[in-house]
Protein backbone atom coordinates (compact mmCIF):
# COMPACT_ATOMS: atom_id res chain seq x y z
CA UNK A 1 0.00 0.00 0.00
CA UNK A 2 1.74 3.22 -1.03
CA UNK A 3 0.53 6.65 -1.09
CA UNK A 4 -2.57 5.75 0.65
CA UNK A 5 -5.36 8.65 1.09
CA UNK A 6 -8.92 8.06 3.12
CA UNK A 7 -11.54 11.05 3.99
CA UNK A 8 -14.82 10.64 5.16
CA UNK A 9 -16.07 14.91 4.56
CA UNK A 10 -14.02 17.44 5.66
CA UNK A 11 -12.13 14.65 7.98
CA UNK A 12 -9.15 13.18 6.40
CA UNK A 13 -8.34 9.53 7.98
CA UNK A 14 -5.51 8.94 6.37
CA UNK A 15 -2.79 10.80 4.78
CA UNK A 16 -0.50 9.31 2.26
CA UNK A 17 0.04 5.97 4.27
CA UNK A 18 2.88 3.25 2.98
CA UNK A 19 2.72 -0.29 4.33
CA UNK A 20 4.64 -3.24 2.52
CA UNK A 21 4.42 -6.77 3.82
CA UNK A 22 6.34 -10.14 2.84
CA UNK A 23 5.58 -14.02 3.02
CA UNK A 24 6.10 -15.20 6.20
CA UNK A 25 6.39 -12.77 8.46
CA UNK A 26 4.27 -10.80 11.33
CA UNK A 27 3.99 -7.17 10.63
CA UNK A 28 2.98 -4.98 13.44
CA UNK A 29 1.38 -2.05 13.21
CA UNK A 30 1.31 0.67 15.99
CA UNK A 31 -0.79 3.95 17.04
CA UNK A 32 -2.70 5.75 19.29
CA UNK A 33 -6.34 5.35 18.99
CA UNK A 34 -7.38 7.91 16.36
CA UNK A 35 -4.16 7.11 14.16
CA UNK A 36 -5.73 5.50 11.27
CA UNK A 37 -5.39 1.45 11.69
CA UNK A 38 -8.25 0.40 11.68
CA UNK A 39 -9.72 3.19 8.68
CA UNK A 40 -6.44 1.37 7.08
CA UNK A 41 -7.09 -2.14 7.12
CA UNK A 42 -10.75 -1.58 6.13
CA UNK A 43 -9.70 0.30 2.65
CA UNK A 44 -7.15 -3.43 2.63
CA UNK A 45 -10.25 -5.47 2.85
CA UNK A 46 -12.37 -3.88 1.17
CA UNK A 47 -15.01 -2.04 3.57
CA UNK A 48 -13.76 1.60 2.41
CA UNK A 49 -12.38 2.47 -1.08
CA UNK A 50 -9.60 5.08 -0.82
CA UNK A 51 -9.13 8.47 -2.66
CA UNK A 52 -5.68 8.47 -3.48
CA UNK A 53 -2.73 5.88 -3.70
CA UNK A 54 -2.21 2.49 -4.58
CA UNK A 55 -2.18 -1.22 -3.66
CA UNK A 56 -0.33 -4.02 -5.45
CA UNK A 57 -0.81 -7.18 -4.71
CA UNK A 58 1.83 -10.05 -5.53
CA UNK A 59 3.40 -7.31 -7.83
CA UNK A 60 0.41 -6.04 -9.87
CA UNK A 61 -1.73 -2.94 -8.94
CA UNK A 62 -5.34 -3.89 -8.19
CA UNK A 63 -8.33 -2.12 -6.60
CA UNK A 64 -10.64 -4.09 -3.59
CA UNK A 65 -14.17 -3.08 -4.45
CA UNK A 66 -15.30 -5.48 -1.32
CA UNK A 67 -14.98 -7.89 1.35
CA UNK A 68 -15.63 -10.75 -1.31
CA UNK A 69 -12.94 -9.66 -3.79
CA UNK A 70 -10.83 -8.91 -1.16
CA UNK A 71 -11.14 -12.76 0.52
CA UNK A 72 -10.82 -13.92 -3.08
CA UNK A 73 -7.51 -12.38 -3.51
CA UNK A 74 -6.39 -14.29 -0.52
CA UNK A 75 -7.12 -11.43 2.11
CA UNK A 76 -8.74 -12.19 5.46
CA UNK A 77 -9.02 -9.57 8.24
CA UNK A 78 -10.20 -10.40 12.29
CA UNK A 79 -11.95 -7.12 12.96
CA UNK A 80 -11.68 -5.62 16.20
CA UNK A 81 -15.58 -5.73 16.56
CA UNK A 82 -16.87 -9.12 16.74
CA UNK A 83 -18.57 -9.93 13.14
CA UNK A 84 -20.01 -12.83 14.46
CA UNK A 85 -24.12 -13.34 14.38
CA UNK A 86 -25.53 -14.98 17.48
CA UNK A 87 -28.19 -16.77 16.42
CA UNK A 88 -26.24 -18.54 13.71
CA UNK A 89 -24.34 -21.85 14.90
CA UNK A 90 -20.20 -22.40 14.96
CA UNK A 91 -20.15 -24.10 11.42
CA UNK A 92 -22.79 -21.69 10.16
CA UNK A 93 -20.73 -18.70 10.83
CA UNK A 94 -17.61 -19.74 9.70
CA UNK A 95 -18.96 -20.91 6.44
CA UNK A 96 -21.10 -17.80 6.04
CA UNK A 97 -21.35 -16.37 2.42
CA UNK A 98 -19.35 -19.42 0.90
CA UNK A 99 -21.20 -22.60 2.47
CA UNK A 100 -20.53 -25.65 1.28
CA UNK A 101 -23.56 -26.86 -1.10
CA UNK A 102 -24.93 -29.28 -3.44
CA UNK A 103 -27.44 -28.48 -6.23
CA UNK A 104 -28.20 -25.38 -3.25
CA UNK A 105 -28.55 -28.08 -0.26
CA UNK A 106 -25.97 -27.40 2.63
CA UNK A 107 -23.78 -30.12 2.83
CA UNK A 108 -23.81 -30.13 6.60
CA UNK A 109 -22.33 -33.00 7.93
CA UNK A 110 -19.12 -31.80 5.79
CA UNK A 111 -19.06 -27.98 6.76
CA UNK A 112 -19.42 -29.51 10.21
CA UNK A 113 -16.36 -32.27 9.46
CA UNK A 114 -14.59 -29.17 8.48
CA UNK A 115 -15.08 -26.74 11.39
CA UNK A 116 -13.90 -30.03 13.83
CA UNK A 117 -10.83 -29.59 12.44
CA UNK A 118 -10.05 -25.49 11.96
CA UNK A 119 -10.83 -25.51 15.41
CA UNK A 120 -8.88 -28.72 16.07
CA UNK A 121 -6.24 -26.13 14.78
CA UNK A 122 -7.37 -23.88 16.86
CA UNK A 123 -6.68 -25.54 19.90
CA UNK A 124 -10.63 -25.61 21.04
CA UNK A 125 -11.76 -29.19 19.42
CA UNK A 126 -13.91 -29.39 22.29
CA UNK A 127 -16.40 -26.52 20.67
CA UNK A 128 -19.52 -28.46 18.68
CA UNK A 129 -19.93 -26.93 15.15
CA UNK A 130 -23.12 -26.90 15.83
CA UNK A 131 -23.33 -24.79 19.19
CA UNK A 132 -24.69 -21.27 19.01
CA UNK A 133 -22.64 -18.61 19.14
CA UNK A 134 -24.52 -16.79 21.00
CA UNK A 135 -23.74 -18.96 24.02
CA UNK A 136 -20.10 -18.61 23.89
CA UNK A 137 -17.93 -16.06 25.79
CA UNK A 138 -16.19 -13.27 23.48
CA UNK A 139 -12.98 -15.32 23.97
CA UNK A 140 -14.84 -18.67 21.96
CA UNK A 141 -16.21 -16.01 19.93
CA UNK A 142 -13.21 -14.56 18.82
CA UNK A 143 -11.90 -18.28 17.93
CA UNK A 144 -14.79 -18.41 15.68
CA UNK A 145 -13.81 -15.17 13.88
CA UNK A 146 -10.11 -16.58 13.19
CA UNK A 147 -11.80 -20.41 12.12
CA UNK A 148 -13.62 -18.20 9.62
CA UNK A 149 -10.85 -16.43 8.00
CA UNK A 150 -8.97 -20.09 8.12
CA UNK A 151 -11.93 -21.73 6.43
CA UNK A 152 -10.67 -19.56 3.16
CA UNK A 153 -7.03 -20.16 1.54
CA UNK A 154 -5.77 -17.19 2.05
CA UNK A 155 -2.37 -15.58 2.10
CA UNK A 156 -2.74 -12.88 4.27
CA UNK A 157 -4.80 -12.38 7.39
CA UNK A 158 -5.42 -9.19 9.33
CA UNK A 159 -5.74 -9.48 13.21
CA UNK A 160 -6.78 -6.52 14.63
CA UNK A 161 -6.39 -6.26 18.70
CA UNK A 162 -7.10 -10.36 18.27
CA UNK A 163 -6.06 -10.91 22.34
CA UNK A 164 -8.45 -8.05 23.83
CA UNK A 165 -10.45 -10.26 24.93
CA UNK A 166 -8.35 -13.40 25.86
CA UNK A 167 -7.00 -14.38 29.18
CA UNK A 168 -2.58 -15.85 28.76
CA UNK A 169 -3.40 -19.07 28.00
CA UNK A 170 -5.36 -18.38 24.98
CA UNK A 171 -2.70 -15.45 24.13
CA UNK A 172 -0.24 -18.49 23.82
CA UNK A 173 -2.37 -19.94 21.90
CA UNK A 174 -3.27 -17.41 19.44
CA UNK A 175 1.29 -17.33 19.04
CA UNK A 176 1.41 -21.07 18.26
CA UNK A 177 -1.46 -20.40 15.60
CA UNK A 178 0.03 -17.09 14.22
CA UNK A 179 3.51 -18.96 14.34
CA UNK A 180 2.22 -22.10 12.36
CA UNK A 181 0.46 -19.68 9.64
CA UNK A 182 3.68 -17.87 8.84
CA UNK A 183 5.62 -21.15 8.77
CA UNK A 184 3.49 -21.89 5.41
CA UNK A 185 4.13 -18.69 4.06
CA UNK A 186 1.01 -17.25 5.62
CA UNK A 187 1.90 -13.33 6.20
CA UNK A 188 0.17 -11.59 9.35
CA UNK A 189 -0.81 -7.95 9.98
CA UNK A 190 -1.04 -7.84 13.74
CA UNK A 191 -2.83 -4.94 15.54
CA UNK A 192 -2.07 -4.65 19.13
CA UNK A 193 -0.79 -1.59 21.72
CA UNK A 194 0.81 -4.21 24.03
CA UNK A 195 4.37 -4.23 23.35
CA UNK A 196 4.85 -7.88 24.97
CA UNK A 197 3.22 -9.04 22.01
CA UNK A 198 4.95 -6.97 19.40
CA UNK A 199 8.65 -8.47 20.84
CA UNK A 200 7.10 -12.28 21.00
CA UNK A 201 5.69 -12.54 17.64
CA UNK A 202 6.77 -9.86 15.54
CA UNK A 203 9.15 -9.36 12.68
CA UNK A 204 8.80 -5.20 11.33
CA UNK A 205 6.79 -2.54 12.63
CA UNK A 206 5.05 0.49 11.15
CA UNK A 207 3.76 3.34 12.86
CA UNK A 208 0.55 5.90 12.05
CA UNK A 209 0.42 8.91 14.00
CA UNK A 210 -2.70 11.49 13.52
CA UNK A 211 -3.26 9.19 9.68
CA UNK A 212 0.05 9.28 8.49
CA UNK A 213 2.74 6.57 8.91
CA UNK A 214 5.73 8.19 10.59
CA UNK A 215 8.07 5.25 10.74
CA UNK A 216 7.76 1.80 8.12
CA UNK A 217 9.75 -1.75 8.37
CA UNK A 218 11.02 -1.37 11.63
CA UNK A 219 12.88 -4.49 12.78
CA UNK A 220 11.14 -5.74 15.97
CA UNK A 221 14.64 -6.50 17.50
CA UNK A 222 16.75 -3.43 16.77
CA UNK A 223 14.29 -0.93 18.04
CA UNK A 224 13.61 -0.09 21.70
CA UNK A 225 10.67 1.39 23.43
CA UNK A 226 11.18 4.87 23.55
CA UNK A 227 11.85 4.94 19.89
CA UNK A 228 8.17 3.36 19.11
CA UNK A 229 6.58 5.43 21.49
CA UNK A 230 8.36 8.88 20.28
CA UNK A 231 7.16 7.68 16.84
CA UNK A 232 3.53 6.85 18.00
CA UNK A 233 2.87 10.58 19.67
CA UNK A 234 5.95 12.97 17.71
CA UNK A 235 3.83 16.14 19.35
CA UNK A 236 3.31 18.58 22.00
CA UNK A 237 0.52 19.54 23.97
CA UNK A 238 -1.42 22.41 21.71
CA UNK A 239 -1.86 25.87 23.48
CA UNK A 240 -5.59 25.34 23.89
CA UNK A 241 -6.24 24.16 26.83
CA UNK A 242 -6.78 26.14 30.02
CA UNK A 243 -4.56 27.45 32.73
CA UNK A 244 -4.74 25.30 35.97
CA UNK A 245 -4.59 26.97 39.14
CA UNK A 246 -4.52 24.07 41.02
CA UNK A 247 -6.54 22.25 43.24
CA UNK A 248 -6.02 23.13 47.33
CA UNK A 249 -5.23 20.26 49.76
CA UNK A 250 -7.71 21.84 51.76
CA UNK A 251 -10.43 21.89 49.41
CA UNK A 252 -13.05 19.07 50.08
CA UNK A 253 -13.13 15.70 48.90
CA UNK A 254 -16.58 15.61 47.06
CA UNK A 255 -16.61 11.83 45.48
CA UNK A 256 -14.24 9.08 47.30
CA UNK A 257 -13.79 5.93 45.40
CA UNK A 258 -12.32 2.75 47.21
CA UNK A 259 -11.44 -0.35 45.90
CA UNK A 260 -14.41 -0.32 43.34
CA UNK A 261 -13.81 -3.92 41.66
CA UNK A 262 -16.15 -5.15 38.12
CA UNK A 263 -15.09 -8.79 38.20
CA UNK A 264 -13.54 -9.89 34.70
CA UNK A 265 -13.45 -5.59 33.64
CA UNK A 266 -11.42 -4.13 36.31
CA UNK A 267 -10.17 -4.70 39.86
CA UNK A 268 -9.37 -2.21 42.84
CA UNK A 269 -9.62 0.91 41.30
CA UNK A 270 -9.16 4.13 44.27
CA UNK A 271 -8.91 7.41 43.98
CA UNK A 272 -10.89 10.94 45.32
CA UNK A 273 -11.85 14.10 43.56
CA UNK A 274 -12.18 17.31 45.86
CA UNK A 275 -14.05 20.05 44.95
CA UNK A 276 -12.65 22.28 42.04
CA UNK A 277 -10.44 19.64 41.36
CA UNK A 278 -10.30 17.95 37.22
CA UNK A 279 -9.53 13.62 37.72
CA UNK A 280 -8.29 12.62 34.05
CA UNK A 281 -8.47 8.71 32.92
CA UNK A 282 -5.66 8.22 30.66
CA UNK A 283 -5.24 4.70 28.84
CA UNK A 284 -6.12 2.60 25.54
CA UNK A 285 -9.61 1.46 24.14
CA UNK A 286 -10.12 -1.76 26.27
CA UNK A 287 -8.50 -1.05 29.28
CA UNK A 288 -11.54 -0.47 31.07
CA UNK A 289 -11.95 3.68 31.59
CA UNK A 290 -15.52 3.81 30.45
CA UNK A 291 -16.70 0.67 32.86
CA UNK A 292 -15.19 2.27 35.93
CA UNK A 293 -17.42 5.33 35.31
CA UNK A 294 -20.07 3.29 34.55
CA UNK A 295 -19.69 1.69 37.75
CA UNK A 296 -19.22 4.59 39.56
CA UNK A 297 -22.24 6.34 38.04
CA UNK A 298 -24.78 2.80 39.08
CA UNK A 299 -25.13 2.02 35.53
CA UNK A 300 -23.13 -1.55 36.35
CA UNK A 301 -23.24 -2.77 39.56
CA UNK A 302 -19.74 -3.23 41.12
CA UNK A 303 -18.60 -6.72 42.81
CA UNK A 304 -17.09 -4.90 45.44
CA UNK A 305 -15.72 -1.63 46.99
CA UNK A 306 -17.29 1.79 47.71
CA UNK A 307 -18.51 4.69 45.84
CA UNK A 308 -18.96 7.91 48.49
CA UNK A 309 -20.54 11.23 47.38
CA UNK A 310 -20.71 13.75 49.41
CA UNK A 311 -20.12 11.67 52.67
CA UNK A 312 -22.72 9.31 51.53
CA UNK A 313 -21.96 5.92 50.24
CA UNK A 314 -24.21 5.18 47.37
CA UNK A 315 -25.75 1.49 47.16
CA UNK A 316 -24.26 -0.64 44.06
CA UNK A 317 -26.14 -0.76 40.49
CA UNK A 318 -28.28 2.17 41.70
CA UNK A 319 -28.30 5.61 38.81
CA UNK A 320 -31.03 7.24 40.49
CA UNK A 321 -29.11 6.99 43.77
CA UNK A 322 -26.18 8.50 42.36
CA UNK A 323 -28.12 11.73 40.47
CA UNK A 324 -29.80 12.06 43.69
CA UNK A 325 -26.47 12.43 45.24
CA UNK A 326 -25.12 14.77 42.61
CA UNK A 327 -23.67 13.14 40.09
CA UNK A 328 -24.47 13.15 36.57
CA UNK A 329 -22.83 11.19 32.85
CA UNK A 330 -22.12 12.20 30.21
CA UNK A 331 -21.47 8.74 28.13
CA UNK A 332 -19.22 7.74 25.29
CA UNK A 333 -21.81 6.92 22.62
CA UNK A 334 -23.20 10.53 23.15
CA UNK A 335 -26.57 9.94 20.62
CA UNK A 336 -27.53 6.98 21.48
CA UNK A 337 -26.65 6.56 25.25
CA UNK A 338 -27.62 10.30 26.07
CA UNK A 339 -29.67 12.25 23.54
CA UNK A 340 -33.08 12.18 22.39
CA UNK A 341 -31.89 13.23 19.33
CA UNK A 342 -35.51 14.18 17.29
CA UNK A 343 -36.78 16.01 20.49
CA UNK A 344 -36.16 19.77 21.24
CA UNK A 345 -33.30 21.24 22.74
CA UNK A 346 -35.25 21.51 26.40
CA UNK A 347 -36.74 18.19 27.01
CA UNK A 348 -33.00 16.73 26.36
CA UNK A 349 -31.84 19.75 28.81
CA UNK A 350 -34.29 19.19 31.21
CA UNK A 351 -34.68 15.25 30.86
CA UNK A 352 -33.38 14.50 34.30
CA UNK A 353 -35.28 17.33 36.55
CA UNK A 354 -38.77 16.32 35.25
CA UNK A 355 -39.59 16.38 38.84
CA UNK A 356 -38.59 19.98 39.21
CA UNK A 357 -40.72 21.21 36.31
CA UNK A 358 -44.16 19.36 37.14
CA UNK A 359 -47.28 20.47 39.07
CA UNK A 360 -50.05 18.69 39.68
CA UNK A 361 -48.54 15.77 37.71
CA UNK A 362 -48.23 17.73 34.36
CA UNK A 363 -44.69 19.33 33.33
CA UNK A 364 -44.45 23.06 32.80
CA UNK A 365 -42.91 23.96 29.59
CA UNK A 366 -42.48 27.17 30.01
CA UNK A 367 -40.22 26.34 33.10
CA UNK A 368 -38.68 23.87 31.19
CA UNK A 369 -38.12 26.07 28.53
CA UNK A 370 -37.14 28.84 31.16
CA UNK A 371 -34.22 26.69 32.44
CA UNK A 372 -33.28 25.40 29.15
CA UNK A 373 -32.58 28.85 28.15
CA UNK A 374 -30.72 30.06 30.96
CA UNK A 375 -27.87 27.31 30.32
CA UNK A 376 -27.97 27.72 26.72
CA UNK A 377 -27.25 31.48 27.25
CA UNK A 378 -24.59 30.71 30.08
CA UNK A 379 -22.78 27.63 27.91
CA UNK A 380 -23.19 29.45 24.58
CA UNK A 381 -24.71 26.61 23.03
CA UNK A 382 -25.20 27.20 19.35
CA UNK A 383 -27.94 28.06 17.45
CA UNK A 384 -29.80 29.27 20.79
CA UNK A 385 -32.70 27.94 19.89
CA UNK A 386 -34.23 25.53 22.52
CA UNK A 387 -37.01 24.28 20.24
CA UNK A 388 -34.66 22.92 17.51
CA UNK A 389 -34.34 18.86 17.44
CA UNK A 390 -31.16 18.06 19.20
CA UNK A 391 -30.18 16.01 16.18
CA UNK A 392 -29.59 18.66 14.03
CA UNK A 393 -26.73 20.25 16.41
CA UNK A 394 -23.03 19.73 15.46
CA UNK A 395 -20.95 17.39 18.04
CA UNK A 396 -19.44 20.16 20.24
CA UNK A 397 -23.27 21.71 20.91
CA UNK A 398 -24.57 18.28 21.50
CA UNK A 399 -21.81 17.39 23.85
CA UNK A 400 -22.95 21.19 25.54
CA UNK A 401 -26.47 19.89 26.03
CA UNK A 402 -25.54 17.25 27.86
CA UNK A 403 -23.63 19.11 30.16
CA UNK A 404 -26.56 21.57 30.51
CA UNK A 405 -29.04 18.97 31.50
CA UNK A 406 -26.68 18.00 34.82
CA UNK A 407 -26.12 21.91 35.47
CA UNK A 408 -30.31 22.44 35.17
CA UNK A 409 -29.99 19.37 37.86
CA UNK A 410 -27.84 21.20 39.89
CA UNK A 411 -25.48 18.08 39.62
CA UNK A 412 -21.97 18.59 41.26
CA UNK A 413 -20.03 15.82 40.38
CA UNK A 414 -19.53 15.55 36.92
CA UNK A 415 -18.40 11.76 34.89
CA UNK A 416 -17.50 13.40 31.06
CA UNK A 417 -16.51 9.93 28.72
CA UNK A 418 -15.12 11.55 25.24
CA UNK A 419 -16.03 14.91 25.68
CA UNK A 420 -14.64 15.66 22.72
CA UNK A 421 -15.45 12.94 20.33
CA UNK A 422 -16.38 13.98 16.28
CA UNK A 423 -15.71 17.74 17.96
CA UNK A 424 -13.95 20.02 15.32
CA UNK A 425 -10.81 21.93 16.57
CA UNK A 426 -12.87 24.99 17.52
CA UNK A 427 -15.33 23.55 19.49
CA UNK A 428 -12.92 21.49 21.58
CA UNK A 429 -11.08 24.77 22.68
CA UNK A 430 -14.63 25.83 23.59
CA UNK A 431 -15.54 22.92 26.15
CA UNK A 432 -12.19 22.82 27.37
CA UNK A 433 -12.59 25.87 28.84
CA UNK A 434 -15.47 24.79 29.98
CA UNK A 435 -14.69 22.41 32.01
CA UNK A 436 -12.03 24.29 33.50
CA UNK A 437 -14.44 26.68 34.93
CA UNK A 438 -17.21 24.67 36.07
CA UNK A 439 -14.31 22.86 37.75
CA UNK A 440 -13.35 26.76 38.86
CA UNK A 441 -16.93 27.14 39.99
CA UNK A 442 -16.46 23.82 42.61
CA UNK A 443 -17.57 20.96 40.70
CA UNK A 444 -15.58 17.88 41.34
CA UNK A 445 -15.03 16.40 37.28
CA UNK A 446 -14.05 13.04 35.93
CA UNK A 447 -12.94 13.12 32.28
CA UNK A 448 -12.15 10.41 30.21
CA UNK A 449 -10.53 10.64 26.49
CA UNK A 450 -8.68 8.50 24.31
CA UNK A 451 -6.43 11.12 23.65
CA UNK A 452 -3.49 11.13 26.17
CA UNK A 453 -2.93 15.02 25.36
CA UNK A 454 -6.35 15.55 25.95
CA UNK A 455 -6.44 13.90 29.96
CA UNK A 456 -2.82 15.46 30.35
CA UNK A 457 -4.19 19.12 28.75
CA UNK A 458 -7.28 19.29 31.19
CA UNK A 459 -6.82 17.21 33.90
CA UNK A 460 -5.55 18.08 37.64
CA UNK A 461 -4.72 14.81 38.17
CA UNK A 462 -4.06 11.99 36.16
CA UNK A 463 -5.18 7.99 36.85
CA UNK A 464 -3.40 5.85 34.02
CA UNK A 465 -5.45 2.47 33.52
CA UNK A 466 -4.23 -0.64 31.85
CA UNK A 467 -5.86 -3.92 31.47
CA UNK A 468 -8.42 -3.07 34.31
CA UNK A 469 -5.55 -1.88 36.69
CA UNK A 470 -4.77 1.33 38.06
CA UNK A 471 -1.12 1.75 37.04
CA UNK A 472 -0.27 4.91 38.55
CA UNK A 473 -2.06 7.84 40.07
CA UNK A 474 0.09 11.19 39.31
CA UNK A 475 -0.10 14.66 39.10
CA UNK A 476 -0.95 15.96 35.11
CA UNK A 477 2.39 18.41 35.83
CA UNK A 478 4.19 15.25 36.24
CA UNK A 479 3.49 13.00 33.77
CA UNK A 480 3.91 13.53 29.54
CA UNK A 481 1.73 11.36 26.77
CA UNK A 482 5.72 9.02 26.62
CA UNK A 483 5.23 8.47 29.88
CA UNK A 484 1.46 6.98 29.95
CA UNK A 485 1.99 5.27 26.89
CA UNK A 486 5.33 3.31 28.22
CA UNK A 487 2.87 2.70 31.10
CA UNK A 488 0.58 1.23 29.41
CA UNK A 489 2.74 -0.72 26.76
CA UNK A 490 4.44 -2.55 29.51
CA UNK A 491 1.07 -2.73 32.00
CA UNK A 492 3.41 -2.62 34.57
CA UNK A 493 2.42 -0.15 37.74
CA UNK A 494 4.66 3.01 38.74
Amino acid sequence: MHGLTKSFGPVVALRGVDLDVLPGEVHCLLGQNGAGKSTLIKVLAGVHGHDEGTITWHGEETHIASPQEALDLGIATMHQELDVIDGLTIAENIFLGHELDSAGFTKRAQQNARTRAILERLGHGSLSPNTEVGSLSAAEKQIVSMARALSHDIELIVMDEPSAVLDSEEVENLFRVVHELTSQGVAVIYITHRLAEIRAIGDRITVLKDGSSTASNLPVADTPTDELIRHMTGRTVANVFPERPGVSPAAPVILNVDGLRLDGVFDDISFQVRAGEVVGLAGLVGSGRSEIVETVYGARRASGGSVTAHGSVLPRGSVSAAIRAGMGLSPEERKSQGLLLGEPIFKNVTLSSFAAMAHAGWLDERAEKAAADEQIDALELRPADSTRAAGTLSGGNQQKILLARWLVHGSSILLLDEPTRGVDVGARAEIYSLIRRLADAGNAIVVISSEIEEVIGLADTVLVIGDGRLLTTIAASEINEHDVLDLVMKGTAA
